[in-house]
């Protein structure tokens, strides 16, 4: 397995804050909660494989900290690095860990009251799914997040348990209902004049940097092999905020969400952009991007949250085009 880790900026290591100081007019992230001092410090360690480290800092934070859900957060990207190196039993001990604390918190709030216990709560089910799918029991770690879901509907975790369940049951099913009733720029082309293409999703949102650094990749491939059948369509949704503001009503979001796609995204040919909510439900788009390769046939060949570098999504692109 390949632990895939958001890039750690130096300066923001350097000076022990999260934004560096260099903006653009359309910053390439903003309105995101701000990742905690501890989990850039633990996800440098994993870039640099040092488990040892990694360990030792989260260990370190929580002795003068306590399991705060900053401490949790650190604690459950810690639990990705052991699952990557295949140390399972190490990785299972620390999500059981999160699973006590969590519990012992949510006696006394509410999941969603901030961002960082839903994300180390949901990062311990994916771990634990993982594991049970390494050791040949898919069914029970689809059972497992299939339950989880069930028990925190209504709440962010949802999304979260939902990428899991896709990561384990949706390669080789039908792709899940598109909507496209609100588009962003030029109307999309309706998804049923697609059928015979391979048609690459390309989940992006508007403060995403990642996104925004996978766009050349997105383009040149669409570029390169849109006469030879590949037909692109990047969803996205409305956040409730823009760089401007921090509650934007869609009336000033929808055009900010435009300007956007204007400003790093318009190179992307031929592609429509439909704009809901249940899209990002559907294909548990809890991260972004999240990239989706469907094959002629309507059914999906790929699901990748995450950014995705170019020669695997090149190579996976050229595998479905030539096949029939």
């Amino acid at each position: 397995m390949r632990l895939v880790l958001p890039a750690v900026p130096a300066c923001a290591l350097a000076a022990a804050v999260f934004l560096c100081s260099a903006q653009t007019a359309i910053p390439p992230s903003y309105g995101q909660p701000a990742t905690p001092r501890i989990v850039l410090y633990v996800q440098s360690a994993l870039q640099q494989g040092d488990l040892a480290q990694a360990a030792a800092l989260v260990g370190q934070y929580r002795r003068l900290n306590g399991d705060t859900p900053e401490a949790l957060e650190a604690l459950s990207w810690l639990a990705r690095g052991q699952l990557a190196a295949g140390h399972l039993q190490e990785a299972e001990n620390e999500a059981a860990e999160i699973e006590r604390s969590a519990t012992a918190a949510l006696a006394t709030r509410s999941l969603d009251r901030e961002p960082h216990l839903p994300i180390a709560l949901g990062a311990a089910y994916e771990v634990e799914a993982e594991i049970l799918n390494a050791e040949h029991k898919k069914s029970e770690a689809v059972q497992l997040i299939e339950n989880q879901m069930h028990r925190w509907r209504g709440t962010s975790l949802v999304v979260r348990l939902q990428k899991d369940l896709n990561l384990l049951t949706l390669e080789g099913k039908p792709m899940p209902p598109l909507r496209e009733t609100q588009w962003i720029g030029a109307k999309p082309a309706p998804l049923a004049g697609l059928h015979g293409k391979v048609l690459l999703l390309f989940f992006w949102a508007h403060w995403c940097a990642d996104c925004k650094a996978d766009a050349p990749i997105i383009a040149k491939l669409a570029q390169e092999f849109g006469s030879k059948g590949l037909a692109v369509v990047m969803p996205t949704r409305l956040y409730g905020y823009t760089a401007e503001e921090e509650h934007a009503p869609p009336s000033v979001e929808m055009p900010f969400v435009e300007k956007v796609f204007l400003h790093y995204y318009a190179a992307i040919p031929n592609s429509g952009v439909p704009l809901d909510s249940g899209n990002f439900d559907r294909f548990g788009v809890s991260t972004t991007p999240t990239i989706v390769l469907v094959d002629r046939h309507g059914i999906v060949r790929l699901y990748h949250p995450g950014a995705m570098e170019e020669k695997p999504l090149r190579s996976a692109i050229e595998h479905l085009l030539i096949t029939r």
